[in-house]
C-alpha cells in the first residue's frame, strides 16, 4: 500500500496544509487536540473535500482538485472506525456487520463474515441490538463492520477514547490480531502513546495543521524524551 496526501484545506480559522507519504503497516497519527488529525482522516475517507490538493492510494487518484477528480466515499474502500461506534440502533449486530457488504456488493471479499466474527469474538452478540452491548463490544462490532467492507486502508480515529480502561485492554489484542493475520494498512489516531508505541511502524505528528514530525517509532520516542 502506498498513500500520498498533499492537501490544503481551510475550515473557518483553521488551515490544514499537509504533505505526507504513508506505506504499509500501522501508522500512528498523533498531535494535540485541534492539530488537524480528524480533518485529515475525513479528507482521506472522502467526508471532507480539500480546498486544494491530491490524494492517491496506490495507483488510484481519490481526489485531485486541479483535475476535478473526486472519488465518492463508498467507492474508496477505506474502512473508518470513529471514536463513537456509530452502529445502527435498529439493526442487530449481524445486520450491522453485513451493512458494509451491502454497500460494496461488487468488491471481491477477502474476509468472510465467519472470519471476522471469529477474529473479534462476536458470535455470542449477533442477535443483540447495540443498546444491549458494552462500550467495548460496540467498538468490536464497528471494527468488524469496517473489515467486512474489504478495506484497502483502515482509519482508526481514537477508537478506544469512548471506552474505559478495562475495555481498552480487551480491544487492543484484537487490533494486534488484525495486524498479524491480515496485514491491513491502518492509520491510528491517539492521544495515548502506549496504545501505539509497541505496535506502530511509522509515526506522523501534526501540529497546527502541519506535519511537525514524520519517522520511526524509535525516533518519535527519542523526540518525546528529549
Amino acid at each position: 500500500m502506498s498513500l500520498l496526501v498533499e492537501v490544503q484545506h481551510r475550515l473557518g480559522g483553521f488551515r490544514l496544509d499537509v504533505r505526507v507519504e504513508i506505506g504499509p503497516g500501522l501508522t500512528a497519527l498523533v498531535g494535540p487536540s485541534g492539530a488537524g488529525k480528524t480533518t485529515l482522516l475525513n479528507v482521506l475517507a472522502g467526508i471532507v473535500r480539500p480546498t486544494h490538493g491530491v490524494v492517491r492510494l496506490d495507483a488510484e487518484i481519490l481526489a485531485d482538485t486541479t483535475a476535478h477528480i473526486w472519488r465518492a466515499p463508498h467507492r474508496r474502500r477505506i474502512g473508518y472506525v470513529f471514536q463513537e461506534p456509530r452502529l445502527f440502533p435498529h439493526l442487530t449486530v449481524w445486520q450491522n456487520l453485513h451493512y458494509a457488504r451491502w454497500v460494496q456488493p461488487n468488491v471481491p471479499k477477502t474476509l468472510l463474515p465467519a472470519d471476522v466474527i471469529d477474529l473479534l469474538n462476536l458470535s455470542a452478540l449477533l442477535a443483540r441490538y447495540p443498546s444491549r452491548l458494552s462500550g467495548g463490544e460496540k467498538q468490536r462490532v464497528a471494527l468488524g463492520r469496517a473489515l467486512l467492507g474489504t478495506p484497502r486502508l483502515l482509519l482508526l480515529d481514537e477508537p478506544l477514547a469512548a471506552v474505559d480502561q478495562t475495555h481498552r485492554e480487551e480491544i487492543l489484542p484484537y487490533l494486534d490480531r488484525i495486524r498479524a493475520e491480515h496485514a491491513i494498512p491502518a492509520i491510528y489516531v491517539t492521544h495515548t502513546w502506549k496504545e501505539v508505541a509497541g505496535r506502530a511502524d511509522h509515526v506522523v505528528e501534526l501540529g497546527q495543521g502541519r506535519v511537525a514530525f514524520e519517522g520511526s517509532v524509535a525516533d518519535a520516542e527519542a523526540r518525546r524524551n528529549a
